[in-house]
This record gives C-alpha cells, sequence and structure tokens, in this order.
C-alpha cells in the first residue's frame, strides 16, 4: 500500500487552497493511498482551527498522525547524524515514510538529501 507523507509545506498548500494539491489529495483517496504526517509537522502548521484552518482541520481528520516517539525520534536523529543535515522535522518525515511511499514536500532537495542516505526507495513529490 503506498501513502503520501505530508510535510508542513503540504499542509500550507492546502491552506493556500493550492490547486495542484488538491488534485493529488483527490488522488490519493480514489486510489486508496493513505494519508500520514506526524506530530512535528502539525505542530509546525496547527495555530487553532479556525479562520483560514477550518480547511487544515478538516484535513486532519483524514491523515494518520504519528507520534514522534522514542523509536521515530532515534532514528531521525541517526538519519541527522549521517547527512549532517539540521532540520530535525525533515528528519522525522522521512523516517514516517515505507519503502514505496511518497513524500509531499515544499522542500525537495533536503528531504531528497535525507532519503538517500535513509536506503529506502521512496519518491518526492514536490508541492
Amino acid at each position: 500500500m503506498t501513502a503520501l507523507i505530508l510535510d508542513t509545506g503540504a499542509f500550507i498548500a492546502i491552506e493556500r487552497h493550492d490547486r495542484e494539491m488538491a488534485a493529488l489529495l483527490r488522488v490519493a483517496r480514489e486510489r486508496s493511498w493513505t494519508l500520514r504526517t506526524n506530530g512535528g509537522v502539525v505542530a509546525e502548521v496547527w495555530r487553532g482551527g479556525s479562520g483560514k484552518q477550518a480547511t487544515l482541520a478538516r484535513l486532519l481528520k483524514t491523515v494518520e498522525v504519528l507520534p514522534v516517539d522514542d523509536e521515530l525520534g532515534r532514528h531521525a536523529g541517526l538519519l541527522l547524524k549521517e547527512t549532517g543535515a539540521g532540520n530535525a522535522i525533515d528528519a522525522v518525515v522521512v523516517s514516517t515514510a515505507e519503502q514505496g511511499d511518497c513524500v509531499v514536500t515544499s522542500d525537495p532537495n533536503d528531504i531528497q538529501h535525507l532519503i538517500d542516505y535513509s536506503g529506502r526507495r521512496i519518491a518526492v513529490v514536490p508541492c
């Protein structure tokens, strides 16, 4: 089963009513792909759910949000060590992805760098 892993940029695109992002989510639903993110990404985008975040609140109801627990945190930390990267949330996003998943991101170069070191086949979809 393929999952779309949503990073902060994907949620921001939805808040901005980006048509390409909306189309991608429609395709994901049609193909029964899982939408997944993690609590760190939610912390970067969540500001209360009212006003313009009503769309985000509706989307989050359909997304599997993984906790950043000890195992996920350690995996992300090792990626940061191996790559010399500095963004912990990006490393957690990549660690959230499984073989064959797609990461939807506004930082495709940074995410690809982390994926290259992860040793897993994960696609990057810029948003």
